[in-house]
């Protein structure tokens, strides 16, 4: 195709594009059916991955949660079940551990088949500042909140990619769009992680594999206890949010195929502005907006999942 036709047709599906977005804004897009469906959950034992794990019982999902709390997860097994899951399974994994990650993966698929939802959820803050945070736990954070979607794709992808029909979901940050002071490994780790998901979705497409879909989730701080201290200058542009919310939202993207869901919708605002300005002005509203001083108060802990 010569340079001329290949640009007009580009112009073209670009302005179909902004109107079928600018229609999504009325009409909302068609829900899938995840019935039957294999959702793994990591860092289920609490938090988002309970509420999630509650929100694809209610929906028929089959559910596969991981955790290092066994307790925990026997209590979101018991709520799933209750919301009317058809099955649960539960299994006590490390996921910064990529040996444990692979033999308990083979344990699922032995017990339970493919994974066809994978969620990628558990994750963990030092909230140190970088000189101060000690490197084993520089480490931990790099492999919980990174290391770990490297060998849970390694282990479920390839089943996805025979049957092209899976979904991959990232739950990131908006750390993981903005740096913020205070979080230099948490940030760096969840960088990496959309990086990574972006990514390995784009190689999907480049494939054909376009039955396998892709949600990166950015949520601004979460009331589970993980960022707990932690304050915000503006609420009402930048709010804590509550986990009930979250975990609705993040669900409602993965029956949509959202590929990202920011939270709240002040950070796709946020995140524009970063690209646009002046680096001294970004800094400057950083300031204003209280970027500078949100991990001052903090006094969370390592063992919270995200």
């Amino acid at each position: 195709m010569n340079f001329i036709l290949e640009s007009l047709q580009v112009l073209v599906l670009c302005l179909w594009y902004n109107f079928e977005s600018f229609v999504r804004l009325f009409i909302p897009a068609k829900r899938k059916n995840v019935a039957g469906e294999v959702v793994l959950i990591s860092g289920a034992g609490r938090g988002i991955g309970r509420l999630m794990a509650q929100e694809f019982a209610s929906l028929g999902a089959v559910l596969v949660l991981w955790d290092i709390d066994q307790e925990g997860m026997k209590e979101t097994s018991r709520l799933a079940q209750e919301r009317g899951a058809p099955r649960v399974y539960h299994y006590l994994c490390d996921c910064s551990d990529k040996a444990e990650v692979y033999s308990t993966a083979d344990q699922v698929k032995r017990e339970v088949g493919d994974v066809s939802i994978l969620v990628n959820n558990a994750g963990i803050v030092t909230g140190k500042k970088f000189m101060d945070a000690p490197d084993s736990l520089v480490e931990k954070t790099m492999e919980v909140n990174i290391m770990a979607h490297f060998w849970t794709y390694k282990a479920f992808l390839p089943a996805m990619i025979a049957n092209n029909h899976g979904h991959l979901v990232t739950i990131a940050s908006s750390a993981g769009l903005i740096g913020v002071n205070g979080l230099a490994d948490y940030c760096a780790s969840k960088f990496a992680a959309v990086g990574f998901a972006e990514s390995v979705g784009l190689e999907l497409l480049a494939t054909g594999k376009d039955g396998i879909k892709t949600t990166i989730v950015c949520p601004y701080f979460i009331n589970t206890g993980m960022f707990d201290g932690c304050q915000t200058k503006w609420p009402t542009l930048l709010p804590v949010l509550e986990p009930e919310y979250v975990a609705k939202k993040i669900v409602q993207a993965i029956l949509t195929d959202q590929v990202y869901l920011l939270m709240p919708r002040g950070m796709y605002f946020c995140a524009a502005l970063k690209n646009l300005l002046p680096m001294k002005q970004s800094i400057l509203l950083g300031q204003y907006l209280g970027a500078f001083n949100v991990m001052d108060s903090f006094r969370g802990h390592t063992k919270k999942l995200q």
